[in-house]
């Protein structure tokens, strides 16, 4: 089975907040995002919006196959959100991989359903639960992707906290621990800003970084498990490397340059 992790980047829905307070047009984009924060702050004491308000700009995917790691994203301006979301669930509808993230049970599959309905998405075989038209959908029903204790989808935070909020680790930290690069040059608070300001590309490779790091942890978890001896996780992480120094981009020169090789 094909292992596909993810991460999203959102910023506030704009459109939605001013249909949802009949918000007069002369105000513009950062006032609406603005009002919606305040509100928020003043209902309970943080300017994180709701689910359902949380526009996707950009979803980055690192996956691994028999034969391949790549990387890669569905981002705007090539797409809209409805077309970036479809394109995901696509993904899955063809590949049924494993699907791994870290908080996603938490924020981002959330976003993606909320998202998904307002754009009419449709996402069958992610929504599976042993009762499909697919000749393997039994297999769902004791394996699927919604049920927060079974492995198509991994949420890894959750799983490591023993599905306790308290016990929860930050990408961040957990990778830097293990000698990984971590977040390099933004973070998800930064995403708004970087968004009115035009800096599209730079959301997208950050989020490309953040799966990757989620996947390195993820090879981790296979070596703590027993799935991946010694030799097979060091084989599995020279696989990313290798990749990553064959893309010529500025991020990925950035973070192998923050990754030693030792």
């Amino acid at each position: 089975m094909p292992v596909l992790v993810f991460d999203i980047e959102t910023i506030p829905d704009v459109a939605g907040i001013r249909t949802l307070n009949d918000l007069p047009a002369t105000l513009s984009d950062y006032e609406v995002a603005e009002f919606a924060f305040q509100q928020r702050r003043a209902s309970n004491g943080t300017d994180f919006l709701q689910h359902h308000l949380q526009r996707v700009v950009t979803i980055s995917c690192a996956m691994r196959d028999a034969n391949h790691f790549r990387v890669f994203s569905l981002s705007e301006p090539d797409s809209g959100e409805g077309q970036i979301i479809q394109r995901f669930f696509d993904g899955i509808e063809r590949f049924s991989p494993q699907i791994v993230s870290w908080n996603g049970g938490g924020f981002d599959l959330p976003v993606l359903h909320y998202r998904g309905m307002v754009h009419g998405v449709s996402a069958p075989r992610y929504w599976d639960l042993g009762d499909g038209d697919y000749n393997d959908s039994r297999d769902f029903k004791w394996n699927n992707y919604i049920s927060r204790y079974h492995t198509r989808h991994l949420d890894l935070m959750d799983a490591l906290a023993l599905y306790q909020p308290r016990a929860s680790a930050p990408l961040d930290d957990l990778a830097k621990l293990m000698g990984y690069p971590g977040k390099l040059g933004m973070d998800g608070s930064a995403v708004w800003q970087a968004w009115q300001e035009g800096r599209i590309a730079e959301i997208r490779d950050y989020c490309e970084t953040d799966v990757v790091n989620t996947y390195l942890v993820y090879l981790r978890f296979q070596r703590l498990r027993g799935h991946l001896d010694a030799v097979a996780w060091a084989k599995e992480v020279t696989v990313v490397r290798e990749a990553l120094g064959r893309i010529a981009a500025p991020h990925w020169e950035a973070f192998l340059a923050e990754w030693p090789e030792a």
